[in-house]
């Protein structure tokens, strides 16, 4: 069971079909939700003091989920990060993991497929 006290998931994902249903999966499973169509905004928005986790699309226009990625690195944010892509090859999970996210998911995303991600990433430390 992913656990909801205070628990924040951000979903970050140019295509609004995605982010809506990934919203509506994880409200219903009890999960403070907020989305963000575009990077601008979710680093203007983003408390980085609450507990949760990130959904990132890989691939968006202008920039891409890898340089979210780096730009989290380099604020020193421990956000976990879950990766969702339409691709999924090695190279892919190498660089992703070689980022920092926790995980790597290939859309479409199955809804407990989602759950058990985020039920992982919020209570697994994060060198393992």
């Amino acid at each position: 069971m992913v656990p909801t006290r205070g628990l924040v998931i951000h979903v970050l994902d140019d295509d609004s079909a995605v982010r809506g249903g990934f919203a509506r999966v994880l409200r219903s499973a009890g999960l403070a939700v907020r989305t963000y169509e575009t990077v601008e905004r979710f680093f203007e928005e983003i408390d980085e003091s609450a507990p949760g986790c990130l959904v990132l699309d890989f691939t968006m226009p202008a920039i891409t989920g890898p340089e979210v990625m780096a730009r989290l690195k380099s604020a020193k944010n421990s956000l976990p990060i879950i990766v969702v892509s339409g691709r999924d090859s090695e190279s892919i999970q190498d660089f992703v993991r070689g980022v920092g996210a926790r995980m790597l998911l290939r859309k479409p995303v199955d809804d407990q497929a989602l759950l058990d991600a985020i039920d992982w990433v919020t209570k697994v430390p994060a060198n393992h």
